[in-house]
């Protein structure tokens, strides 16, 4: 008996014997063997392989030899090698027809966008790495047309991108894309609406898919979770890791509340409580001696007793008696006191509000600032130099010429378009310069500088030198009177040598350094200010006790001291532009004096702590419109007076964090500004009109910033350009900038 031999043993014999055929695609054809027994061999390994109901035990009879038998094992045979045929076939097939898109395209370069290659002259490269060339299309326009015209198939030729090649559509392709189209299903024998046959549970299984045991290790604990475990505990020992509260369920979390139950919240019955109206107070007609005036006649009493009690005028009718004692019992006392008991009882409560404004009223309608225009918005330049801090600065007349002194005793004097410094003096090393002022008459060029106990009368020397030459032959021309130095000898005697005397440089270095006049002071001089026509200047010595203020007259070289007593300490002086009105700020108000009737004429409340500055707007020069002046004050305050409207003021405004230092108003233009110890300079706007009727037009418009804040101090100085929406401001930080 021979063993079966399994299949894929005969089909690789039958392969390698039939290599042609395969290849081919030809049936294989049964040769007559030579040895029969070998052919026998096969059928019964065939036979033993195909037929299922041939188990492995079994074995065959060699030594059957009858016909009958040997002919149904030749049928069977020939039947086998038929089926492997088929399969043969069918695996062909499908390897002719499972290609991808890349096999039938002519290059390979891929499923790529082919819109990287627009711009190049290839479409990709090969296997080797080479560029595969685009197919050359010359056809233009008309040879479309042609084409379109003759060729029936234009109308389903595609172009494939991919291949550079066109390509036309095949009856399926186009079937193919009518039914997408259409929306129907790409594919005809498709049936979405099918009878669904639930193959998986339409027949119930005694035994799970999976009967597998259970594995050793589900039953063991896990020394990773027991690890895991082990640092939560710690973590909760150690107190790293809080655990919180469990959570509520849903139920117990929602509660729902009586909303006529009794309340126990006491914050609630103290917001919803409304106090009960007091009873009015008795007036003059309830005295047990009241005013003739608040007696009744007859008349009244008769018609008092006819009216209602609702329009009665008094519950009852004034007496008068001559004592206390006198008084008779009230007869209507409990009437009253059970009627108010009845009100608080049983009168429903109500809030009323007092006001009922419209918030938008409130507010300012302001014009916006871009429409304001011009005013300084950026930094323009820089001006650096200064060891120390710039206490003060100064602007020509022209607008050509920048001053400067600061705490090291030096003054430098800038031109203003170049940021140069054209001269710099060294006053004193060990004063600082506290302040400096240009002399606004433009006939002459001099500048008063106040360091120290002195005034300091200076010819820089720049500019038109005709001016500079003009302004020595002035000075130099000066004769002085007997009957004035008479005068000015005998008043020296009486006030006890309280005026102060001038010195004149006329050779040495310090008249090369530009120093013409010298005025020295009992006292320091904090400010000097010029009068608007350029002969007149004050001086203002805060620490001297009775004569703070000082008037000096420069073409006359005399000094007087305007008042015997000043009431406060006096912290700045200004003149009025054309009028005989001399403003002295003290740390609370503002005095304005008139000259010519030596009397005081105005006292401004400023509500301020401390006076810092003030400033005067400059309309009164061109208009006779009323005097509007702005006075700053240590307490962030910058207060706007109408002198015409009241003495107090008509706005005030809290635009800076710290103090004011300085204010001031531009000569052309309606702009005015403040500068604070926090840095910043706030421009605004403020138009005076020339109807009284109509109050000034005050509008914040920009704030400066570029200044450090230095040991709690700022911007010290500021101010405008005399022809230019321009400023000015100096600091702590040493340095002065032009906002333009």
């Amino acid at each position: 008996m021979k063993k079966k031999r399994p299949l894929s043993e005969l089909q690789t014999s039958i392969l390698g014997e039939n290599e042609e055929n395969l290849f081919t695609n030809k049936p294989i054809e049964e040769e007559e063997s030579e040895n029969e027994e070998e052919n026998e061999e096969n059928d019964d390994s065939m036979l033993g392989e195909e037929d299922s109901d041939v188990e492995e035990g079994e074995e065959v009879n060699e030594k059957s030899t009858e016909p009958t038998q040997h002919t149904e094992e030749k049928k069977e045979t020939s039947e086998v090698v038929a089926k492997i045929n088929e399969k043969l076939e069918k695996q062909t097939e499908d390897n002719d027809n499972d290609t991808s898109d890349e096999e039938d395209s002519r290059n390979t370069v891929g499923n790529i966008p082919m819109q990287w290659y627009e711009d190049f002259p290839h479409i990709g490269y090969d296997l080797d790495g080479k560029k595969i060339a685009k197919p050359i299309r010359n056809n233009d326009e008309l040879d479309k047309f042609l084409d379109k015209m003759d060729n029936p198939e234009y109308w389903k030729t595609i172009h494939d991108k991919t291949t550079g090649r066109d390509h036309v559509l095949t009856e399926e392709e186009l079937s193919l894309v009518n039914r997408v189209q259409r929306g129907y299903f790409y594919d005809a024998k498709y049936d979405p609406h099918e009878p669904y046959v639930d193959f998986f549970t339409n027949e119930k299984m005694l035994h799970p898919i999976n009967n597998a045991p259970a594995h050793k290790r589900s039953f063991t604990p896990s020394l990773v979770e027991k690890r895991k475990v082990g640092k939560l505990v710690h973590a909760i020992k150690m107190g790293w890791l809080k655990v919180g509260k469990p959570k509520q369920d849903d139920e117990e979390q929602i509660k729902f509340y009586d909303l006529w139950a009794d309340s126990h919240s006491e914050l609630a019955r103290q917001k919803m409580h409304i106090p009960a109206p007091k009873p009015a107070l008795p007036g003059h007609e309830a005295s047990y001696n009241p005013p003739p005036e608040y007696l009744p006649t007859q008349e009244e009493i008769d018609q008092w007793k006819e009216d209602d009690p609702e329009d009665r005028k008094f519950d009852f009718i004034p007496e008068k008696h001559d004592a206390l004692r006198r008084v008779p019992q009230y007869p209507k006392f409990i009437q009253e006191r059970f009627a108010r008991c009845l009100d608080l009882y049983l009168c429903p409560r109500q809030r009323k509000m007092k006001f009922n404004v419209n918030p938008d009223d409130l507010i300012p309608d302001l014009p916006k600032p871009r429409d304001l225009r011009p005013f300084p918005t950026v930094q323009a330049l820089c001006y650096r130099g200064h060891q120390a801090m710039v206490r003060t600065i100064s602007v020509d007349t022209t607008g050509q010429w920048l001053a400067s002194g600061s705490d090291d005793g030096v003054v430098r004097i800038w031109e203003v378009q170049t940021a140069r410094c054209v001269r710099e003096l060294k006053i004193d090393e060990k004063e600082a310069i506290k302040c400096i002022s240009w002399c606004p008459n433009t006939s002459v060029c001099l500048l008063a500088i106040t360091v120290d106990t002195k005034i300091i009368i200076l010819n820089p020397y720049i500019g038109d030198r005709l001016v500079a030459q003009a302004t020595d032959s002035l000075l130099q021309s000066y004769e002085p009177n007997e009957e004035e130095e008479e005068q000015s000898g005998s008043k020296s005697e009486k006030s006890n040598s309280l005026i102060p005397p001038w010195r004149s440089v006329e050779t040495g270095l310090e008249y090369q350094d530009g120093y013409r006049l010298v005025i020295t002071h009992p006292k320091a001089v904090s400010k000097v200010t010029w009068h608007a026509k350029g002969d007149y200047f004050a001086a203002t010595v805060p620490n001297n006790s009775n004569a703070q203020v000082f008037l000096h007259q420069l073409t006359k070289r005399r000094s007087q001291n305007p008042f015997s007593k000043c009431k406060g300490a006096v912290q700045s002086v200004l003149f009025h532009p054309n009028r005989p009105f001399f403003f002295v700020a003290t740390q609370q108000y503002v005095r304005v004096y008139n000259l010519v009737k030596q009397q005081l004429s105005k006292k401004l409340l400023s509500n301020a702590k401390w006076i810092s500055s003030i400033a005067i707007h400059p309309g009164a020069l061109y208009k006779h419109t009323g005097d509007n002046l702005i006075v700053g004050s240590y307490d962030c305050r910058l207060s706007w007076f109408d002198m015409d409207l009241s003495s107090k003021p008509y706005r005030t405004m809290r635009y800076h964090k710290r103090a004011i230092r300085a204010c001031c108003f531009h000569r052309k233009y309606p702009l005015f500004a403040s500068a604070g110890d926090d840095g910043s300079i706030v421009v605004s706007h403020g138009m005076v009109y020339s109807d009284l009727m109509q109050n000034p037009l005050i509008v914040p418009v920009k704030v400066l910033k570029g200044h450090k804040v230095d040991r709690n101090l700022g911007v010290l100085d500021c101010c405008f350009h005399p022809h230019q929406p321009w400023i000015f401001s100096s600091a702590a930080d040493n340095t002065i900038r032009l906002f333009s």
